[in-house]
């Protein structure tokens, strides 16, 4: 039955989304639609993510790399290479497992805080190696040139329609692959390295090819968001998509709707992204991070409360509280069975 539930929620939110650009006044060229997108974008990221962080239980802050490479792949293949960026897509997305896997098989040996820590480190020196790379134009980043309107070219300039279903079929890809992890093998793989490696490992799960496979999947996924936001964005650059800035947005998105969790990373998406958007449009005279200084009350407020995030809250509100009848009945059962 609640399997069935979930599966009836999804498919229901995926025909609502949907329809959502054909309706008179529903996406177009409003700055609502820009935001709905980026929901949608910043939900896909945040899943790709809760893969290796939320059910492996490896938590990684280095994932803007990934982005970031997902994002030159698609740059370089229309800017460079005078192509479309259909062909930089898969190419990104491969370069960064492979990237991915190479820095993982060291890093892995390390767990808890240091792992954290060495992915902390991967960032900037990927930063830093990106700004003074000429091929990929440095500190410059590289500037799209005007492209013509249409799926071919993955571009629109009088509507947001467009990317608005690029976005949902991003968003559908990654969270409909993690809707499979959950109810394959490879996803009780992935829990139960997080709960215990060493008791997994007891039990003849192979901890070390789970988390190299769970890392080059994350950080695939997180590589097509990265192509995705070039595209949307017009240009890129290594402090727009290699920062840590941009690695927090993952976490941050992820802990707040709830780790390891299916639908948390998007109801973290759909707090955080319009507070930040809307904030910027409509309180910017106050002064700039106003929106991280409320998400950061936000965050601390639902860490006190659920430490599980908003997923958390929305589990504890569906238990039934048994009432004092029924507990009564509960222990004269007990009693009589005794």
């Amino acid at each position: 039955m609640k399997s069935k539930r979930s599966s009836t929620l999804w498919y229901a939110f995926l025909l609502a989304a949907l329809a959502l650009p054909f309706l008179p006044g529903g996406i177009g060229n409003t700055f609502h639609g820009h935001v709905l997108t980026m929901i949608l974008l910043y939900a896909s990221m945040a899943q790709s993510w809760n893969i290796i962080s939320g059910y492996c239980g490896q938590i990684s802050f280095g994932h803007a790399v990934f982005f970031g490479i997902g994002a030159y792949g698609a740059a370089l293949a229309v800017v460079t290479f005078d192509s479309l960026p259909w062909y930089g897509v898969p190419a990104g997305a491969a370069a960064a497992a492979i990237v991915s896997v190479l820095i993982s098989a060291p890093c892995f040996r390390l767990k808890g805080h240091y792992f954290a820590i060495a992915t902390f480190a991967t960032v900037e020196i990927f930063n830093r190696l990106f700004m003074i790379w000429d091929w990929v134009g440095g500190a410059i980043g590289l500037d799209y040139p005007i492209l013509e309107d249409g799926w071919r070219n993955f571009s629109w300039s009088g509507t947001k329609n467009g990317y608005y279903l690029g976005a949902l079929a991003l968003f559908t890809l990654v969270f409909g692959i993690v809707r499979r992890i959950e109810s394959h093998r490879m996803g009780y793989y992935l829990r139960a390295v997080r709960e215990g490696q060493e008791t997994a490992e007891s039990l003849g799960v192979n901890s070390t090819f789970v988390k190299l496979s769970a890392m080059a999947l994350s950080a695939a996924l997180a590589a097509l968001c990265g192509a995705f936001f070039a595209q949307y964005n017009y240009r890129v650059d290594p402090p727009m998509v290699m920062s840590l800035d941009m690695s927090m947005k993952f976490v941050l998105i992820t802990i707040l709707g709830g780790l390891g969790t299916f639908w948390g990373p998007l109801l973290g998406a759909a707090i955080l992204i319009p507070l930040q958007e809307y904030t910027r449009a409509y309180l910017s005279h106050l002064g700039s991070g106003v929106d991280l200084m409320i998400f950061g009350l936000i965050i601390i407020v639902t860490m006190i409360k659920q430490p599980r995030g908003i997923m958390g809250i929305v589990h504890s509100l569906r238990k039934k509280p048994e009432t004092p009848a029924a507990s009564e009945e509960i222990c004269e059962d007990r009693e009589g069975e005794r």
